[in-house]
């Protein structure tokens, strides 16, 4: 249950509790960069090991696991979020589709209005909210990527790429984790590339390598990671992504894709209310990967076509839907009608989790009545229409394979 903060600020002087700012400092204190190689993806033994229908389960979990929710725990501690998370009531919707809604009041209450976005290729606005304003106790750690050894030597290796090396002139070889203070799931957080870049919110192949490679060094096959564009529910225009825990599977993990160009691993999901495209890789050639989602997402933005990204475990798009082994990582592409102006939406906005089948509803009058066919009745309402999606899958396929 999430519970709001605000009234624990005024007792902090009352009570002799320590401030605001000495509780950042404390966190601050905790700062460390994760160094990581590619000998930390876990590359094997990754599943949900039970039926759908039972509920979360523990795991094991990753060096990058433990850094990550010891510091978000550490930070619900300090009260550096908007509200506290506790476990968030969820429920399956009856169905074929098997939505996770999960009741999350504050969040529709205490999070940062979004801002005034009219154009997918919007410019970053410096007036505007941005990460540089972020309270430094907010950051868990440096993410850095380290030097591959002998890389001549190592073929397509997970930092290569294949045919375009992962590490371009003038890329970063580290990013900041960051809280998201008004956080949808356990481990919410945020991947930010140097803030003082003022990038505004267009999909980078940098950055999206990184996302790639957090999904790899989590042994948990819930660990997401996605992108909403401009026009795409993207509240904050400043380059970033999400990446949150979700103990439960969606069917987007298994749904079966349609091949369209063989060698990219490139296919087109259906079966799901929301088809899209897909990218698939058991892990090797991310710098590659990362260049193809981009040229895909870089079309969109040049024609400006709001879009969805959603990184996820999951199966070989050819492999049989009831496999509980998820060895590789899925890569959806929504591209979908754009929404600018405010997001009031009843029941839940349609960003990149609702588009993958997680429903974080605001109410509990919605939460409790919402049903499967009503779910997909407003996902669908947000995408593009037949005739246009047929024109861009060829568009696509065209771009690829050029």
């Amino acid at each position: 249950m999430a519970t709001s903060l605000g009234a624990s600020q005024a007792l902090h002087e009352t009570l002799g509790l320590p401030s605001q700012e000495q509780l950042e400092c404390r966190a601050v204190s905790c700062w460390e960069d994760f160094v990581y190689g590619e000998e930390d993806f876990v590359l094997c033994g990754v599943g949900w090991w039970r039926s759908r229908s039972e509920g979360p389960a523990s795991r094991t979990m990753s060096r990058f696991d433990r850094a990550l929710k010891s510091g978000w725990e550490e930070r619900m501690k300090l009260g550096l979020f908007r509200y506290h998370l506790g476990e968030l009531q969820t429920r399956i919707l009856p169905g074929n589709v098997r939505f996770v809604a999960q009741l999350n009041i504050q969040r529709g209450l205490e999070r940062r209005k979004p801002q005034d976005i009219q154009s997918v290729r919007q410019k970053f606005d410096p007036q505007q909210f941005h990460f540089n304003k972020i309270k430094p106790g907010e950051i868990l750690f440096h993410m850095v990527r380290a030097p591959t050894p002998h890389p001549a030597s190592r073929g397509r290796s997970q930092f290569q790429g294949g045919p375009l090396e992962s590490k371009l002139p003038g890329t970063p070889d580290c990013i900041l984790v960051v809280i998201n203070v008004s956080p949808l799931e356990f481990g919410h957080v945020l991947f930010i590339p140097e803030p003082a870049l003022c990038l505004p919110q267009i999909l980078t192949q940098e950055l999206l390598q990184f996302g790639l490679e957090s999904v790899l060094l989590s042994a948990h096959p819930g660990f997401r990671v996605g992108f909403n564009s401009l026009g795409a529910f993207a509240s904050v225009n400043h380059l970033h992504l999400h990446g949150f825990y979700l103990d439960w599977e969606l069917l987007i993990e298994t749904a079966p894709g349609e091949p369209l160009c063989p060698t990219l691993n490139f296919h087109f999901l259906r079966g799901v209310p929301a088809p899209g495209f897909l990218f698939y890789s058991e892990g090797d050639g991310l710098g590659a990967l990362a260049h193809n989602v981009c040229r895909v997402t870089d079309y969109l933005v040049d024609k400006e076509i709001a879009h969805n990204v959603f990184v996820t475990r999951g199966t070989a798009p050819g492999k049989p839907s009831h496999s509980e082994t998820r060895s590789g990582i899925r890569v959806l592409i929504w591209a979908r009608r754009s929404c600018f102006g405010s997001k009031g939406e009843a029941a839940f906005n349609v960003a990149l989790c609702e588009l993958a089948g997680h429903l974080p509803i605001k109410t509990a009058e919605d939460f409790q009545s919402l049903t499967e066919t009503a779910a997909i009745h407003i996902i669908q309402r947000y995408l593009l229409p037949e005739p246009q999606l047929s024109q861009l899958r060829g568009q696509l396929v065209t771009l690829l394979t050029e």
